[in-house]
C-alpha cells in the first residue's frame, strides 16, 4: 500500500513541476512575446498567415470569433464525414477497409469535432489509416487548439477594458497549433515510438501462432494478423489535446498503444499537462498569478479527493472476491492485489486507478483499464468527474473556461449574501453575463439527464447492454455522462454502434461543446467592454483560501443537485447491492 501511495503522489508531482514552466510558456505564446522556439517556427508562422491570408494583428468582436469558430469547425465536421463515408474509394487503405455507416460517421465526426473521441468503432478494423491520420489526427491537433484558443479569447475580456476585440481566432489557431502542440506531441510522440509504439505505413502483419487454437467448431488456428499503423503520432496528441481516440479498439489497454511502465507514465502525465498548465497561463494572463493558483487549488483538492475514494475501493477489492478466501487481495511484491478485474497486469492498481481518475478529469477518455470492471465507487468516481461538467482540469482551455464559468456563479452568490454587486477580477457581474455562465454549468447536465433519460427509457436500448439492473443502468449513464463531458470514455461492453444511440450521443457531445463554448465567447466579449472597478472593502477576494472552499462547494453542489438521482440508480445501488 505504500508503494502505491508513493506512485499517486509521484504522478502528481512530476504533473505539477512540468505544468508550471509550460503556463509560463503558453502565455508567451498568447501574448505574442519571443520563446526559444521562435527562431525556427515563427518563419513557419508567417508563411501560414500569408498564405491564408491572416491578419495577427486584427482584432474580432466576440460575435465574429464565435462564428470563426463555428464556421472552422462545420467544415471540418463535414471533411471528417465525407472521410469516414469514402474511405473504402480512397487511397491508404492496404486493409481495403470500406466506408462506416452514415450514422457511425456522424458519431465519428460529432466526436473528433468536439473534442470528445467517443468511439463506437474499432479502429484496427474499421478505419483505414487516411482516415486516422488526415481526418482523426488532424482534428485532435485543431479541435485542442480551439479550445485553447477560447480560453484566450476569454482572458484577454478579463484584460481589456472599454474595447470589443478579442483578438483573432486564425491567428491563435496558428501560434497554438504551432508552438505548443505540434513540439510537444513531438517529443512525446518519439519517446513512446522507442518504447515499441508502431509508427508505419505498411501493411498489417501475420505471424505464426506459437500454440495452436482449435476452436469450438474444430477449425484450427495457426495464425495472428497483427495490426499496425502510423498510431505513434496519433496517440501522442490524442493525450496532449485531451481528446483520448485510441488507434486501437482498446485503446491504451493494448500493448501496441502502450507497452510499458514508462510508456504509461508518459502518456499519464501528458492527458493532464496542458489543463493544469493552463490554470498558470490565466493567472499570468489576468495578471494576478493569484488567481490562477486559486482555480489550481480548487481543481487538485477535487481530483485528490476522487483519487483517494477511488484508489481505496479498487484496493479494497470487493466482498465477491474475498469470499472465502477464494481470492487474496493483499498488496505484496508478486501481485498488486485488490481489484484487477479489467486491469493489465503490466500496470496494477495504482497506475490504473490513477489513469482513470485523470482521464475523468481531464475530458480526455483514452483508457488503460476496463472503467466497467471498476468497483462501485470507482465507477461513481469517474462519472462524477464527468457530470460535473469535465472542470477538474478537463479539456485543453475548455476545462478551465469552463470552471470560471463557476467561479461567476460563484462570486454571484456571495454577492447576493452580502448584498452587493459581485465583481470578478475587477469586472463588474451582470445579468447577461450570469445568464450565460448558468450556460456554461447547466449544459452539460441538461444533456446528460436528457440523453440517458430518452435511451433508458427505450426497450432497444437493453440490447446494447452488457449487464442488467443497476450496473446496466450505469453503463448508459455512463454513455451520456462521457458524451456530456466532452470526454469519450466507456463502459466496455456497451454496445453504442446502433442508429439512435450513434445520433443521440453525437447530438449530445455538439451541444455540450459549442453551447459553453459560445457562451463563454459571450461572456468574453461583454467583459471586455466593461471599465475596470476598483477593488474595495466589500470586494469578495477570489483568490484566497475562503474562495476555493466556496468553489468548490458550488461544483459540487451542482453536482450532487443534477445527478444524485441517476447516480442512486446506478453506482450506489450497485454498491449496497454488492455488501449486502
Amino acid at each position: 500500500m505504500t508503494n502505491q501511495i508513493l506512485q499517486y503522489a509521484l504522478y502528481i508531482v512530476i504533473l505539477v513541476g512540468l505544468a508550471i514552466p509550460l503556463g509560463r510558456y503558453m502565455y508567451k505564446v498568447m501574448v505574442g512575446e519571443k520563446t526559444f522556439l521562435s527562431r525556427v517556427l515563427q518563419p513557419v508562422e508567417s508563411g501560414v498567415c500569408r498564405i491564408c491570408r491572416i491578419g495577427p494583428s486584427e482584432q474580432m468582436t466576440w460575435k465574429k470569433y464565435a462564428l470563426a469558430v463555428g464556421l472552422f469547425s462545420a467544415f471540418g465536421f463535414l471533411f471528417l464525414f465525407l472521410l469516414n463515408l469514402l474511405q473504402g474509394f480512397l487511397p491508404l487503405n492496404p486493409e481495403g477497409i470500406p466506408g462506416c455507416s452514415w450514422h457511425l460517421s456522424f458519431n465519428t465526426t460529432a466526436s473528433f469535432v468536439t473534442n470528445t473521441n467517443w468511439q463506437a468503432y474499432s479502429g484496427e478494423m474499421q478505419l483505414s489509416y487516411l482516415t486516422q491520420m488526415l481526418g482523426l489526427t488532424v482534428q485532435n491537433f485543431v479541435s485542442a487548439a480551439s479550445g485553447i484558443a477560447v480560453l484566450f479569447a476569454l482572458i484577454r475580456g478579463f484584460v481589456k477594458v472599454k474595447q470589443k476585440g478579442l483578438g483573432n481566432f486564425w491567428s491563435d489557431l496558428v501560434r497554438i497549433t504551432l508552438y505548443i502542440l505540434i513540439p510537444l506531441s513531438i517529443v512525446v510522440a518519439v519517446v513512446i515510438a522507442s518504447q515499441g509504439v508502431p509508427q508505419t505505413l505498411s501493411a498489417y502483419d501475420t505471424v505464426d501462432l506459437l500454440e495452436p487454437v482449435t476452436l469450438e467448431d474444430g477449425t484450427l488456428v495457426t495464425q495472428q494478423v497483427i495490426p499496425l499503423g502510423p498510431a505513434a503520432s496519433q496517440i501522442a496528441i490524442k493525450q496532449l489535446g485531451t481528446n483520448g481516440g485510441g488507434f486501437f479498439g482498446v485503446n491504451s489497454a493494448h500493448p501496441f498503444e502502450n507497452p510499458n511502465a514508462l510508456s504509461n507514465l508518459f502518456q499519464m502525465i501528458s492527458l493532464l499537462l496542458i489543463p493544469v498548465a493552463c490554470c498558470f497561463t490565466f493567472g499570468r494572463g489576468v495578471k494576478d498569478k493569484r488567481q490562477g493558483r486559486a482555480l489550481f487549488a480548487a481543481m487538485l483538492i477535487l481530483l485528490a479527493v476522487f483519487l483517494a475514494i477511488a484508489a481505496f475501493s479498487e484496493a479494497a477489492g470487493t466482498p465477491q472476491l474475498a469470499q472465502g478466501g477464494r481470492v487474496d487481495l493483499s498488496a505484496g511484491s508478486q501481485q498488486a492485489g485488490g481489484n484487477m478485474e479489467g486491469k493489465e497486469t503490466r500496470f496494477g492498481i495504482a497506475a490504473s486507478t490513477t489513469w482513470s481518475v485523470f482521464t475523468t478529469a481531464a475530458s480526455n477518455g483514452s483508457v488503460n483499464s476496463m472503467h466497467d470492471s471498476y468497483t462501485p465507487f470507482g465507477g461513481f468516481v469517474q462519472m462524477l468527474q464527468m457530470e460535473l461538467g469535465e472542470v477538474v482540469f478537463g479539456g485543453v482551455g475548455c476545462g478551465l473556461y469552463g470552471m470560471i464559468g463557476f467561479a461567476i456563479l460563484t462570486v454571484f452568490i456571495a454577492g447576493l449574501m452580502v448584498g452587493r454587486t459581485p465583481e470578478y477580477l475587477g469586472k463588474k457581474i451582470e445579468p447577461r453575463e450570469m445568464r450565460m455562465a448558468v450556460l456554461v454549468c447547466l449544459a452539460t447536465p441538461v444533456a446528460i439527464l436528457v440523453g440517458a433519460g430518452l435511451a433508458s427509457a427505450l426497450p432497444e436500448t437493453a440490447a446494447s447492454l452488457n449487464n442488467p439492473g443497476a450496473h446496466g443502468f450505469s453503463e448508459i449513464l455512463y454513455a451520456y455522462s462521457s458524451a456530456g463531458g466532452n470526454n469519450g470514455s466507456a463502459f466496455a461492453g456497451f454496445n453504442a454502434n446502433t442508429p439512435f444511440l450513434n445520433v443521440s450521443i453525437g447530438l449530445v457531445m455538439l451541444f455540450v461543446r459549442f453551447v459553453p463554448l459560445f457562451a463563454t465567447l459571450a461572456i468574453a466579449g461583454s467583459l471586455a467592454e466593461k471599465k475596470a472597478v476598483a477593488v474595495s472593502a466589500g470586494t469578495l477576494p477570489t483568490h484566497d483560501a475562503r474562495f476555493v472552499f466556496l468553489l468548490i462547494l458550488i461544483v459540487l453542489l451542482v453536482g450532487a443537485l443534477s445527478f444524485f438521482p441517476a447516480l442512486a440508480l446506478g453506482p450506489i445501488a450497485e454498491f449496497f447491492q454488492m455488501i449486502a
